[in-house]
């Protein structure tokens, strides 16, 4: 993939366990990596931005920011997974609406704005390339078992989140076709993250490949639809999750 040499390649999240991954590969084939993350600070010079989604001012001085520098953007690598304090603390029968809403804004209309926005740029330059992040769970449903034995859950909000991801893409690709603009979504399976061994053990078990995912596993789908190589690839969510959903 030689043709990402020199791409301005926003990736956003660059800071968590899947962008690191993504931000590392970028690099290695010589694109110009803005890393976007709330945990960094930013530095013109290491091309890194502090971007807090839950702002849609900090979205917009992120886009001014790589602008001013380069003029363009190539790609944007929507990576991030922005959460509330409390995820994953409540059953559903018992979870605040607030806990509802809040998730909703951080970690869907996030999603709205940045792509909205790096989508006018696009739109203009009249060429670019989006990767959104859904989910396994934003195509099939939760499969509960594996929490079973430590009284585990997963929030409802999650799939809600995952699942509205991935067909906003496809509208995004069928409005934005005929600027020369490609969207595509990539639905990652579990990532391995030092669970709980009750968890990664179901997990494993039910896992066609018997093991769970790795950011080495999720980054080169990435690489590859923001390449050349997917020039005629748009609208799709594509499932990296060692056959989940196959079955």
């Amino acid at each position: 993939m030689k043709d990402l040499e020199n791409k301005i390649v926003i990736v956003a999240g660059g800071r968590g366990l899947i962008g690191r991954e993504i931000v590392k590969q970028f690099k290695e084939r010589n694109s110009i990596v803005i890393d976007a993350d709330l945990a960094n600070e930013t530095s013109s010079e290491n091309n890194t931005f502090k971007l807090d989604l839950a702002d849609n001012s900090s979205i917009d001085a992120l886009l001014s920011f790589v602008m001013q520098k380069y003029r363009r953007i190539d790609a944007l690598v929507n990576a991030a997974y922005p959460r509330t304090k409390d995820w994953g603390k409540y059953y559903f029968e018992e979870s605040p609406f607030s806990h509802w809403e809040n998730n909703i804004n951080l970690q869907l209309n996030s999603v709205f704005y940045l792509n909205q926005q790096v989508l006018k740029v696009m739109k203009e330059q009249n060429y670019g390339s989006i990767v959104n992040f859904g989910s396994i769970y934003g195509i099939v449903g939760n499969d509960f078992t594996i929490y079973e034995d430590y009284n585990g859950t997963s929030p409802g909000e999650y799939c809600a989140i995952k699942g509205a991801i991935i067909n906003f893409t496809r509208y995004l690709a069928s409005y934005f076709g005929k600027y020369n603009v490609r969207i595509n979504c990539v639905s990652p399976g579990g990532i391995f993250d030092n669970q709980r061994e009750e968890f990664v053990r179901k997990y494993t078990h039910k896992c066609p490949m018997k093991r769970m995912g790795n950011p080495d596993d999720i980054a080169p789908i990435c690489l590859f639809l923001v390449s050349d190589g997917a020039k005629y690839i748009t609208g799709q969510n594509i499932a990296v999750d060692g056959g989940w959903t196959a079955i």
